[in-house]
């Protein structure tokens, strides 16, 4: 069932802020005065006059290589139709973030007001100059086909219209797999596509480029079979005309039939279609945002069938980001005149061979299931596995070259594939795992402070997104009053108000009383603690009620803490509480502690701090790699911080010889691997930076996170507790919603985590 689309929400996330998804960032220094000089005049010139002796010289001293232009004319947008190309710039923008993200391709977006082949072909053809490669998208059927031939003719750098062959190279690739898992043969199957536009005739064309024979397929578009009896056929479409006469409709075409391929509208095929077809059936239900049959009729209907659809939350998504992406790298990074046909043939295998290849961990994780393999469940890889930038884009330029239109080749492909794994970064992925990990176990997460907006626009959130089960506690009037305010959707949500008494409000108070009545609480205390939100949802917690808490929207830290320490306590062999934040930072991942909890740990604490983040970050999947910072480097000053951070150092390489750590060091030499290599090389962290900090003290851990996420443009998640038996996260006093519903992810995360160390059965929901 589809998440709910919420208009305004959307409308926000585009206009709020800095208008658009997207913006041009500087990549030399520009500080200076003598930065500007060589940046513009006087000191352009000389680039300009290099490439003037020598044009390609344009890939060397200019973005040409990594540029990829997004051009559409609004005809024939995601399904929204033809809106124009004002309208269409959204979704372009949306394009080239996918480019960025997952390949580290730089995108201009250009909407051309221009319906007319010949206008469109000379605009993009004139722009040649600036752009390492063009990907068309959302151009309407038929005028697409021609625009894309005359461009790929008449230019001399790649052009790809991804909605055709996008889509063509995922399926061809799933085709593949899932004929083998079935024991078909390409060149014997039956194949019925249902619809003829751009997608299903590119799709349909590799097909046959991968063995399918033309005699064994029939098409279909809105005016049913596509026949050689039929006069309204293009010539595109009559490529794929039959001349067979039992065919009437889509039942007669599905009996007996292999595969089914649906690019066409939702709900168009029964069960009893897929009854009809041969042992072993193969359905490609690509219809968004609903499939041509519903997966679970589909495999209600057939037990033997393998299913895939373009959706996320059904196994096999066919996504077109697991291809274009990397074959624009690919093409790019061997300055490829074209796109052709080996370049995607290369792609499709190189992604049918990796759907066979054992699965990271990483993307178990993420996907939240214990061992993914290949089978009639995972017959391609999931968008999240980092695997696809170095195999589909090393595979497309190695068919590059072979096949003779790059104008640059490749000998060190071991090289290659490091400099494609370090293009990917870290910056937001851990947190996109992460998201994806939560979605798949949601868990029930009670909030303290549901009598704000923030906090129920954050529930609101993580209930459409699947992340989380929201528990509301606060003043139900008020609540309700919010939720009508602001159009939120939040009616079969459970809302509890401990001061109006509850049939649990007596047996949580009596736990706290037998807990703490030798720590100064009386029974009469309990109970009116109990009233206090922060105490009853950390006793639902405990008492498996909720899975996790979160508050300290509106409190201090200490009053949200201590009624989770009094309660839950910590964990066994854990000797206290630390606080951890996630900078995510156009590097990647970097881990901060403690930053919230310990205000000037001892050498013993920082040890025992020290292992907890650890412990936690590898908990993410993540190698962590610490330093113990100081204002000292190995000892050049002393002092009390110097002395206890070398200190605990020297316990820690005793007791923990696994463990990747090092210090007393200064912050530049933890995060600059060459600085430290140069002056310190016998440290345990050369190689690559540290990603886990250790604050000397709460002080200059706190200043430290704010700084560089006021400052450095990083994003701060947390603060994570860590060391407590079960997930309660304390949030930022004034923490934005986006903040708030990282901080509800990482706690399902955390309960999930939990629920697997313990083997324990998940919790039945009410």
């Amino acid at each position: 069932m589809n998440k709910p689309n919420r208009k305004q929400d959307a409308l926000d996330y585009h206009a709020k802020g800095r208008p658009g998804k997207i913006q041009v960032v500087p990549t030399k220094p520009t500080n200076s005065q003598r930065d500007l000089t060589m940046a513009y005049s006087p000191g352009v010139a000389e680039p300009c006059l290099r490439i003037a002796e020598n044009v390609e010289d344009v890939y060397k001293y200019t973005a040409k290589g990594n540029l990829v232009a997004v051009i559409s004319n609004g005809t024939a947008v995601l399904g929204l139709g033809n809106i124009g190309p004002e309208a269409s710039k959204p979704v372009m923008e949306g394009k080239g973030l996918l480019f960025k993200i997952y390949a580290d391709i730089d995108v201009f977006d250009l909407e051309l007001n221009a319906k007319n082949v010949d206008d469109f072909v000379n605009i993009v053809k004139a722009l040649e100059p600036t752009f390492g490669g063009v990907n068309l998208e959302d151009i309407s059927a038929p005028t697409c086909f021609e625009i894309e031939r005359r461009l790929k003719a008449e230019m001399n750098i790649p052009v790809m219209h991804d909605d055709q062959h996008g889509t063509a190279i995922i399926s061809g690739a799933a085709l593949m797999n899932a004929c083998e898992i079935q024991g078909k043969k390409l060149d014997k199957i039956k194949m019925v596509v249902n619809g003829a536009g751009a997608a299903a005739v590119s799709c349909s064309k590799m097909y046959l480029s991968l063995g399918v024979k033309k005699e064994n397929l029939v098409m279909f578009d809105i005016n049913g079979l596509l026949s050689t009896e039929r006069t309204d056929l293009d010539e595109i479409r009559s490529e794929f005309a039959t001349t067979r006469k039992d065919i009437k409709n889509l039942t007669d075409a599905m009996k007996g039939a292999d595969v089914f391929v649906g690019l066409s509208a939702g709900n168009v095929v029964t069960p009893d279609m897929l009854k009809g077809m041969a042992k072993n059936p193969v359905v490609f239900a690509m219809a968004n945002p609903e499939p041509e049959i519903n997966y679970d009729l589909a495999t209600a209907a057939r037990k033997d069938i393998i299913m895939a659809t373009g959706r996320s939350d059904y196994p096999n998504q066919v996504n077109n980001v697991l291809g274009f992406p990397y074959i624009f790298r690919g093409a790019l990074d061997v300055r490829a005149t074209a796109i052709n046909e080996e370049m995607k043939i290369a792609a499709v295998h190189a992604i049918a061979e990796m759907a066979k290849k054992p699965v990271p961990e990483a993307v178990n994780l993420a996907y939240n299931i214990t061992n993914l393999k290949f089978g009639r469940d995972y017959i391609i890889p999931k968008p999240m596995d980092q695997r696809l930038i170095t195999e589909v884009s090393a595979a497309v330029a190695k068919a590059a070259i072979d096949s003779g239109v790059a104008r640059k080749t490749i000998s060190d492909w071991d090289a290659y594939a490091e400099e494609l794994r370090t293009r990917l970064g870290g910056n937001d992925k851990l947190l996109r795992n992460l998201t994806n990990k939560a979605k798949q176990n949601p868990k029930r997460v009670v909030f303290a402070e549901a009598d704000t907006y923030k906090i129920l626009r954050a529930a609101q959130i993580v209930k459409d997104e699947g992340i989380a089960t929201p528990i509301l506690l606060g003043n139900v009037d008020t609540i309700k009053k919010i939720m009508r305010e602001n159009d939120l959707d939040l009616d079969d949500v459970e809302i509890i108000d401990p001061r109006e008494g509850t049939e649990k409000l007596e047996e949580y108070a009596q736990y706290l009383y037998k807990k703490r009545q030798r720590r100064g609480i009386t029974l009469f205390e309990a109970r009116k603690l109990m009233i206090d939100r922060n105490y009853y949802g950390a006793s639902m917690v405990q008492f498996d009620e909720a899975d996790a808490l979160i508050s300290g929207l509106t409190k201090n830290y200490v009053t949200t803490v201590k009624p989770a320490l009094q309660i839950i306590g910590t964990e066994p062999g854990v000797n206290r509480v630390a606080g951890m934040y996630m900078m995510i930072t156009a590097k990647g991942p970097v881990f901060f502690g403690d930053t919230t909890v310990n205000v000037n740990p001892t050498v013993a604490e920082l040890v025992d701090i020290t292992v907890l983040i650890e412990r936690s970050v590898r908990q993410l999947n993540i190698d962590p790699r610490v330093a113990i910072l100081s204002y000292s480097n190995f000892g050049s000053n002393e002092g009390e911080i110097p002395e206890k951070t070398r200190e605990a150092v020297n316990i820690l390489h005793e007791k923990y010889p696994d463990m990747i750590v090092d210090g007393d060091m200064q912050a530049n030499f933890a995060l600059n691997s060459d600085l430290l290599a140069d002056n310190f090389p016998f440290s345990t962290l050369n190689g690559k930076p540290a990603n886990t900090l250790i604050f000397p003290n709460l002080e200059s851990g706190n200043i430290a996170y704010k700084l560089l996420q006021e400052i450095g443009g990083a994003e701060a998640v947390g603060p994570i507790l860590l060391g407590l038996k079960k997930p309660v996260h304390v949030l930022q006093l004034g923490s934005s919603v986006r903040e708030i519903v990282n901080m509800v992810t990482i706690a399902v995360v955390s309960a999930q985590e939990r629920e697997r160390v313990n083997n324990a059965k998940p919790v039945k929901r009410k």
